[in-house]
């Protein structure tokens, strides 16, 4: 099958001198594509030098849009998405697709707790995982690696659903198992990154703490509501009985909490249905 080697990068010209040569050595027909997302040092022209194809941008769009602007770009019937700062050994390529040909549609490099970049992240990305898992029933073993093996006409009926930043490998994951693509995941080590990372702690800590909404929402919202709205019930069902057990009456707060309890679900309805419709294949 042809390979397409998708590598978003900003500002990653010294990753790229570490890993194009060995990526193009290891699979000299691969087509090795570079989304350049504006960067300001030597990327694009280390990646031309080194024989990669490079499609650029005029600025930053984020990590999302580099990897859409990448997969718009292959050729390949197989996308293999990997990062540009040093981080993924190519040597784990043939790792990924091997799956691909059991009928598997995306394998995931799943990292081990010595792959995460702190302690921080390695007990976020764990927290990610249980909660994807919970939402998917299937067992998530790394929701948010990058790293990544897909077949790309399966991958791009999903890309107008991925965000421009850095939670892609989050939406994709989550729209293969809404659509019953199976995903597989293949332990892989990685690497310390060369380079600064681009992730702001605070900025994307809570950027990162909303994922955990999106991942309800974009793949089973009742899983979210059902829940609120039966805890809302339930406290407005216990205090109207504690109010008429005491003072015999039925309070405002009774009232608000029950209605609540039916407003929450019914959101949760409709967006189920929205999420099914934005999931639907077009014929």
């Amino acid at each position: 099958m042809q390979i397409s080697v998708v590598l978003p990068a900003k500002n990653e010209a010294e990753g790229l001198r570490r890993t194009l040569p060995a990526l193009i050595t290891m699979f000299p027909d691969a087509e090795v594509i570079v989304s350049d997302d504006g960067s300001t040092d030597a990327t694009a022209a280390v990646a031309r030098e080194a024989g990669a194809r490079v499609v650029s941008a005029p600025y930053s769009m984020g990590n999302g849009a580099a990897i859409k602007r990448g997969a718009r770009a292959a050729t390949g019937e197989v996308i293999v998405f990997m990062d540009a700062d040093g981080q993924h050994d190519p040597a784990y390529i043939s790792a990924l697709l091997a799956p691909l040909g059991a009928g598997f549609d995306m394998v995931v490099g799943a990292r081990d707790a010595s792959g995460q970049a702190s302690r921080g992240r390695s007990l976020a990305n764990g927290f990610y995982n249980r909660v994807a898992s919970w939402m998917t029933g299937h067992v998530i073993a790394d929701l948010t690696s990058g790293f990544r093996a897909v077949r790309a006409e399966k991958f791009r009926e999903f890309i107008h659903l991925l965000p421009n930043g850095f939670s892609y490998p989050t939406t994709s994951t989550m729209a293969f198992f809404r659509s019953a693509y199976p995903v597989a995941y293949v332990r892989v080590p990685v690497a310390k990154r060369l380079g600064k990372s681009h992730i702001k702690p605070l900025r994307d800590g809570v950027r990162f703490l909303l994922i955990i909404f999106k991942i309800a929402t974009s793949y089973s919202p009742l899983k979210i509501f059902a829940p609120v709205s039966l805890t809302f019930f339930l406290m407005g069902l216990s205090y109207y009985g504690f109010t008429f057990a005491t003072e015999g009456r039925f309070t405002n707060m009774s009232a608000l909490l029950l209605s609540a309890a039916v407003i929450v679900f019914l959101i949760g309805l409709v967006s189920e249905q929205i999420t099914a419709l934005t999931y639907r294949l077009d014929d």
